[in-house]
């Protein structure tokens, strides 16, 4: 039996960058704080862990003093900075390029729609810590939608400009804004309707590479964190073009039963968020298995 591993899968570039910057800060300190995830994946959490890295949280920030913190990829909203400054914290700052050029984007978007008296509107996950930092660029006043149903949250009468998190799927973003159009069309108003196409091409474009790559295998092995939002994503996109695709977030949770004597290849994929050196034990574990059957 062939196991193959997806070459496209794995990190993106803000999560290696944050991930390297931790590391090396930890050549010579004892311990760092994080804060939030470093990633949305468990076991690399763990990794890190054991390097001395220390995740914390919002809360414990506030109550910090005279401390280094690292801020993840995800990017961060103006008033983390602003504790930071007030509790003497020095910042670790891996924010991604990719997410803080887009919080610039959103700043700027929101001081012209709001001369309009319009709405800015983020498509992305409520919550999720991107879209809280694109959030906090708006002093919250964001309206974030998760999907079609939550349009009702929009005005369709007063001018609306449309972000995305950057890691949403295009087809996703796509039917927000044809939905978008619609309602202000049933609603007879000709106002402005500003869409900024604010998608990492590194993370969209792994959409159909993974369409492609689930549809040369015969079984597909999806390794993700369970809080990933890419990852649930691109799993979507597995199963979608292959019924035979299985989530795990480590190499326990394998069901031989998934691998039939007709199994000639199994495709090992993951999330932006996934490490390689995951997938790799992921595969060593398939290779076990069917070897064994």
């Amino acid at each position: 039996m062939q196991i193959n591993i997806d070459t496209n899968s794995g990190f993106c570039f803000g999560v290696v960058n944050a991930i390297e910057t931790a590391e090396r800060y930890l050549e010579n300190h004892d311990e760092l704080y994080c804060l939030g995830d470093i990633v949305h994946n468990n076991m690399e959490v763990e990794r890190l862990e054991k390097m001395g890295l220390k995740t914390i949280t919002h809360d414990d920030l506030a109550q910090m003093k005279n401390a280094t913190v690292l801020l993840r990829a995800h990017g961060e909203p103006p008033s983390t900075y602003e504790t930071a400054v007030k509790n003497n914290i020095t910042l670790v700052d891996a924010s991604c390029p990719v997410v803080l050029r887009l919080q610039n984007r959103v700043l700027k978007g929101w001081e012209n729609i709001r001369k309009m008296n319009g709405q800015l509107v983020i498509y992305g996950k409520e919550g999720h810590a991107e879209v809280l930092g694109l959030d906090g660029q708006t002093d919250g006043n964001a309206i974030v939608v998760g999907s079609i149903a939550d349009l009702d949250k929009i005005d369709f009468t007063r001018p609306i400009e449309l972000f995305t998190q950057t890691t949403k799927g295009k087809e996703g973003f796509a039917a927000i804004i044809k939905a978008i159009e619609q309602r202000i069309e049933a609603e007879g108003t000709e106002i402005p309707f500003i869409v900024n196409d604010s998608l990492c091409g590194a993370v969209s474009n792994r959409a159909p590479q993974m369409r492609e790559f689930s549809a040369k295998n015969d079984v597909i092995v999806f390794v993700s964190g369970q809080k990933s939002s890419n990852g649930k994503y691109l799993y979507s996109v597995c199963q979608e073009i292959n019924k035979r695709s299985y989530f795990v977030s480590s190499p326990d949770e394998i069901d031989p039963s998934w691998f039939s004597a007709e199994t000639n290849s199994v495709g090992v994929c993951g999330a932006t968020s996934t490490p390689m050196w995951l997938m790799e034990n992921v595969a060593k574990k398939v290779e076990e298995i069917t070897s064994t059957n």
